[in-house]
């Protein structure tokens, strides 16, 4: 049992293609991606961040390679991640041969950035060699000389023109395997360019908006402008620029998939805010679960309410539900049914038993 959606949000049909192993459009998972923040000639560093973000649910990993001794040490690196790996590359081309050389699964170009279309002919053979997907990133501080000439300013219209243009140009070379992202830090821009990009091709989307702030900040900003997009049907793969740990970007990613009931990891927490009703410290009961909890990956929902009021509607629509109740005794729901009941003291170990115990139950079937 879990929460019934007030209703399924019907998706952009796009191409598939495949990023490693993971595939991207066509229907497929909206996968969840992050970038590392070492330096990548730090291969053991670097590596330990890639894996502790594959622990934390990354589908897909970004790596910086923003010299000839990065985009060598990938090779080192990949022999020992188990998940797909974006080369990001700027400017200089060879570090995209190279990273494709290197066994990269992407590589990440902004053709703004990377100068002549000789310079990128020699990218997309590299990329057909390898067998490597592509990313052409439209960034609204980095577009085209001639563009911003054009419209004097970064708008949605200059970034999807810019996307257009190098669209054609990957088809008339006839390469196809690629997704098309439209990056702004304005919210506005970045929506209305990826709604009318959207209209006009069907190549899969990586929806992000970049340089979005610190956690709380570029975690409000990037959850109001990708989910407005996925809520539309809009999108892929995400990614939540945070400055902040990339762990922090693979939970809120996942948190706003699972808001719209596009995609499930993990416990799911329905909490109350707590107020003076509540029949034990709600808030502290709630940040010691999500701690205890967040190593289990099934998709399980368990709601938290300090009392009555609306703690069984809240529980009759989730797998494990706890309400407050008088006098230290409290009702545990199963299936959405009272089952028992449990002491204030008992809380946190009885809620932690029965998640653990639902969730080999999933895992098991």
């Amino acid at each position: 049992m879990s929460i019934r959606p007030f209703r399924d949000i019907k998706r952009k049909k796009t191409k598939k293609i495949k990023v490693g192993k993971i595939n991207v459009g066509g229907g497929a998972p909206i996968s969840v991606q992050s970038m590392t923040n070492t330096l990548t000639t730090n291969v053991e560093g670097t590596v330990k961040q890639i894996n502790e973000l594959t622990e934390a649910g990354a589908d897909i990993v970004r790596v910086s390679c923003p010299d000839k001794d990065s985009s060598l040490s990938l090779k080192k690196i990949i022999n020992q991640v188990n998940v797909p790996i974006v080369a990001d590359i700027h400017f200089h081309h060879k570090r995209a041969i190279e990273a494709a050389n290197s066994g990269a699964d992407c590589l990440r170009i902004n053709p703004g950035n990377i100068g002549s279309k000789e310079k990128i002919r020699e990218i997309l053979k590299a990329a057909k060699d390898n067998n490597c997907s592509i990313r052409v990133g439209i960034n609204a501080g980095s577009l085209e000389k001639k563009l911003l000439e054009k419209y004097k300013e970064p708008c949605p219209e200059a970034l999807v023109e810019s996307a257009l243009n190098n669209i054609k140009f990957l088809e008339d070379k006839d390469f196809f395997n690629f997704k098309i992202s439209v990056k702004s830090s304005d919210v506005f821009l970045s929506t209305k360019a990826y709604r009318s990009l959207s209209e006009v091709c069907d190549y899969p989307l990586h929806l992000g908006i970049t340089e979005a702030g610190s956690l709380t900040s570029g975690s409000i900003k990037s959850s109001i402008g990708i989910g407005i997009l996925l809520m539309e049907g809009i999108g892929d793969t995400i990614r939540v620029s945070l400055s902040a740990n990339p762990i922090e970007e693979i939970k809120i990613g996942y948190e706003i998939l699972k808001s719209l009931n596009l995609r499930h990891k993990g416990v799911n927490i329905i909490s109350c805010p707590s107020c003076a009703r509540q029949g034990f410290p709600v808030i502290d009961t709630v940040k010691i679960l999500e701690e205890k909890l967040s190593h289990l990956k099934e998709p399980i929902t368990l709601s938290v309410i300090g009392c009555v009021v609306n703690g069984p509607g809240e529980a009759s629509q989730t797998q494990i539900g706890l309400t407050g109740g008088g006098q230290g005794s409290h009702m545990m729901y199963l299936s959405g049914l009272p089952h028992h009941k449990v002491v204030t003291d008992e809380i946190i170990k009885e809620v932690v038993s029965l998640v653990e115990k639902k969730s080999k139950e999933l895992r098991n079937n």
